[in-house]
């Protein structure tokens, strides 16, 4: 089988949903968000199809669905659920899979269990997102250390948003990791406007 490709962020809000959605589109990959918390409005893996461009459903269904647009381990108390890591498997598919996270790596799943531990049994390759505001070397080092303190494999890191150019070299160099590209705003961000970008930006050869 084909290692998962796992996209996770140094923190919630920093773009992991639209790069997963050109990953999807650029390597024709299926994606799986393991634990949905929100439901009123569109949810991630619903963006992903809206915005991969693929000529197939991509999209697999989500081990939980939780009403409440917080935390998972909060959503799921909410809903009167426990979260079961042995439900959180992969699912198997022909071709490559994009797994994407939820919030940071150290996210809670349960009091006593964190995305990053889930993340360690599957064995991927994980794509780092990590913007360019105050705080993404801190950020991002972090997460960088959380995944390896799990032996969890870093393809690289993908920038999401204006150049910052000294962040990006600082990340690159103090993290020992690749850089894949920087996806910039895209407005309208459309899945034609999306995929041309990610083919542009993004050094995919390193992910195929």
């Amino acid at each position: 089988m084909i290692r998962p490709l796992l996209v996770v962020g140094t923190d919630t809000g920093v773009g992991k949903t639209v790069v997963s959605a050109a990953l999807v589109g650029q390597l024709r990959s299926h994606y799986w968000k393991p634990v949905q918390a929100g439901l009123e409005e569109e949810t991630d893996s619903e963006l992903v199809r809206r915005l991969c461009g693929v000529d197939f459903d991509p999209v697999l269904p989500e081990a939980y669905r939780l009403q409440t647009p917080c935390s998972p381990h909060e959503a799921a108390r909410l809903d009167g659920v426990e979260i079961d890591p042995d439900r959180l498997v992969p699912p198997k598919v022909a071709g490559p899979l994009v797994i994407e996270g939820a919030g940071g790596v150290l996210t809670p799943l349960r009091l006593d269990l964190v995305y990053a531990d889930v993340f360690a049994r599957w064995n991927p390759r994980a794509v780092v997102v990590a913007r360019t505001r105050l705080g993404t070397i801190n950020h991002s080092l972090l997460t960088l250390e959380a995944l390896r303190a799990r032996g969890v494999e870093i393809a690289g890191v993908v920038i999401s948003g204006e150049a910052e150019p000294v962040a990006e070299a600082a990340i690159e160099a103090m993290g020992r990791v690749r850089l894949l590209g920087r996806l910039p705003p895209i407005a309208p961000l459309t899945a034609a406007t999306l995929q041309a970008a990610a083919a542009d930006a993004l050094d995919l050869d390193a992910l195929r």
